[in-house]
């Protein structure tokens, strides 16, 4: 028996006891809930059984007896309390067997209480440590999840119960690793960092972990406590993850760090090391100035003021919200907002209808994917002048002299791979960016079509093919060439 509990802990003890009664066996509770049983005889239907093996539980309850037995025409409820701890205080052994009873059953019943009861209580242990991990994770989730759509003074607050304290300024770092070893690489993680990194795991990529580690300028850079190093050591200490890390941002900008790196991530998978930072680069959102807050605001106003009809219906911050996962993550939002897909589809079109768009094309997604990051840039909201009129359209926006500068440094990039490279790049993204249209226009193959895409993502340092893709900054930056010329 105790090589049993050792081997293969309660339920392989209790398949033992069902296949010597030629029965039913299970552990219960003392209202005579079923908390694990097996059957050990096909023939004999399991819930007749437990329902018996229920009410005997709840007998021997009422009595405060030692054992019980209750025997019916065609079989016996033999039960045991196991022994009493604060893991299995009130469980009790059944065993349900038809007539007559196999010799020694209740010698060998009584004989697997002992090596049972630890069993069931080294197991209760784990189920509890696994729901404070989930707890854990889960809190942890819910608190990117509010740095992400720019709600800090309530992150810091669900942070406060957890470790170690949100650092400020950070690097953000997206770790891939191999399937099921996110456990173990977030050990590593915690290690490498000394303990300073908040880690969660994603909850969109199952291979990814988010790292926000504090940025320490005066920290040593050959140091385990530095943003700057903790890439290179996860890299070289787990051999087969790939490690994206972004540029030093304020905490309020964690959202723009995480496609930092998981832009980088999308070129270190390309690189011997296996680990990149994001190269230095200035955003869209950063060079609209005043004049592109002011539209981001005329733009979105009918989305900010909306009311939902109902109480239950989402309201104008939890739409934004929405919208801004879908923008980053695609389908994958479901995960990351946990709602059903057909609940993110009724709040895309609900917010089409607000802004009168269709955000099936990337023309205007990526206006409002330009206008949300307008609105969450501290710094172009204190520098927005109230009185100034708001420009009529993008296009306005776009041919602003530091808009026109930064489109002209993102094609500088693209020329240096040829004319082919924004020939394939126009096309993917005129057709809407799906590769089968995309082949179709190029003459060539989906697989030719997607090698084409892979390789402008190593040399722009940007990912195309997964979300966050830089897709609307591409868009962006060829409409305000086009309006230049």
């Amino acid at each position: 028996m105790y090589r049993l509990a050792r081997t293969g802990g309660s339920p392989e003890l209790l398949r033992r006891l069902a296949q010597r009664a030629e029965g039913w066996a299970g552990i219960l509770d003392g209202a005579g809930t079923v908390l694990q049983a097996v059957a050990g005889n096909v023939r004999w239907p399991g819930h007749e059984a437990a329902g018996l093996a229920a009410r005997a539980a709840r007998e021997l309850t009422a009595r405060g007896a030692g054992s019980y037995a209750l025997d019916t025409d065609e079989c016996s409820a033999l039960l045991l309390p196991l022994d009493r701890t604060p893991e299995t205080d009130g469980a009790v052994l059944a065993l349900v067997a038809p007539k007559p009873l196999p010799g020694g059953l209740t010698t060998l019943m009584a004989d697997a209480v002992m090596p049972l009861a630890l069993s069931w209580a080294s197991e209760s242990v784990e189920r509890k440590r696994r729901r404070v991990d989930l707890a854990e994770s889960r809190g942890r989730e819910a608190v990117l999840h509010l740095l992400m759509t720019g709600q800090l003074s309530i992150a810091h607050q669900v942070a406060g119960a957890l470790r170690p304290k949100l650092p400020d300024p950070v690097r953000v770092c997206v770790v891939e690793c191999s399937g099921g070893q996110r456990d173990e690489v977030a050990r590593i993680c915690t290690d490498v960092s000394g303990g300073r990194t908040w880690i969660v795991r994603c909850p969109v990529y199952a291979r990814h972990l988010i790292l926000i580690a504090p940025a320490d300028e005066e920290a040593d850079e050959e140091g385990p406590e530095s943003g700057r190093a903790l890439g290179p050591a996860v890299a070289g200490l787990v051999d087969d993850c790939v490690v994206g890390v972004s540029e030093e941002v304020r905490l309020p900008d964690t959202a723009t760090a995480y496609q930092q790196a998981f832009h980088a991530l999308a070129v270190a998978r390309g690189l011997p090391g296996r680990h990149a930072r994001f190269g230095a680069a200035p955003e869209p959102a950063l060079v609209a100035g005043a004049a592109g807050a002011r539209w981001a605001d005329a733009l979105l106003a009918p989305l900010l003021a909306h009311l939902p009809r109902r109480s239950q219906d989402p309201g104008s911050q939890e739409l934004s919200a929405t919208v801004a996962s879908w923008l980053a993550f695609s389908s994958h939002a479901t995960q990351h907002l946990k709602i059903h897909r057909n609940t993110l589809a009724a709040r895309l079109k609900l917010v089409g209808e607000l802004l009168g768009m269709d955000l099936n094309r990337v023309s205007d997604q990526s206006a409002v994917d330009l206008a949300l990051r307008i609105r969450a840039t501290p710094a172009l909201r204190r520098s927005a002048p109230g009185g100034s009129a708001a420009p009529e359209d993008l296009d306005t926006v776009l041919r602003a002299p530091a808009v026109q500068d930064w489109a002209a440094q993102q094609l500088r990039i693209i020329a240096q791979a040829g004319p082919m490279a924004e020939e394939t790049l126009r096309t993917w993204l005129r057709c809407e960016a799906q590769l089968s249209p995309t082949a179709v226009e190029l003459g060539i193959s989906v697989p030719g079509a997607r090698k084409r895409l892979t390789r402008l993502q190593a040399l722009l340092c940007r990912s195309l093919l997964q979300t966050p893709s830089a897709r609307y900054d591409l868009w962006l930056a060829f409409r305000a060439v086009d309006l230049a010329a």
